[in-house]
């Protein structure tokens, strides 16, 4: 099949708008809602992909509402490009972790300073561990097994990431 020309973050702004059309403001929350427990967009990245997929005619602008905001809806030709990016192969997952970058640079570190690196990160990753786990718990209720299902990830790399953390050397 032929390759979609897609990024992620355009294929991820036309699968969102497969539940109906949106503002830029709309996307960010159901990108942040459905997605953000896993993978982050900036607004700046949304707001540079909806011309440039409505210039590929693979999104529809309509009629401007309120404070000149822009609702979009994905064409035809956008749900083939979807569902051209859906069958392509996964590109190799690129893990980049700043604490365990960090981490790596231990012996640098002095004790205080990897205690309060690593208190920070258990934090951050406690609170995007009952984040995860609302929103899985959300998209079960509301029947989305596959929604769900990735969400589900999220719960367990953050499980994963405090489970590390506990066994990391502390100098």
């Amino acid at each position: 099949m032929a390759d979609s020309g897609l990024n992620a973050t355009a294929a991820a702004l036309l699968g969102l708008l497969h539940e109906g059309p949106m503002t830029g403001g709309q996307l960010m929350s159901a990108a942040e809602r459905k997605l953000g427990p896993f993978w982050t967009m900036t607004r700046s990245q949304v707001y540079r992909e909806l011309p440039a997929l409505a210039d590929a005619g693979y999104v529809r602008l309509g009629k401007p509402g309120p404070r000149a905001s822009q609702p979009y809806s994905i064409s035809a030709s956008g749900k083939r490009a979807f569902a051209r990016w859906l069958s392509e192969p996964v590109t190799r997952d690129q893990m980049r972790n700043p604490v365990t970058l960090r981490v790596a640079f231990g012996k640098l570190h002095g004790r205080d300073q990897l205690a309060e690196l690593y208190g920070a990160a258990e934090k951050q990753h406690s609170e995007a561990l009952a984040e995860a786990r609302d929103a899985a718990k959300d998209a079960a209720a509301d029947g989305d097994t596959y929604g769900a299902a990735a969400l589900n990830f999220a719960v367990q790399y953050h499980k994963a990431a405090l489970s590390w953390l506990k066994s990391a050397p502390r100098a």
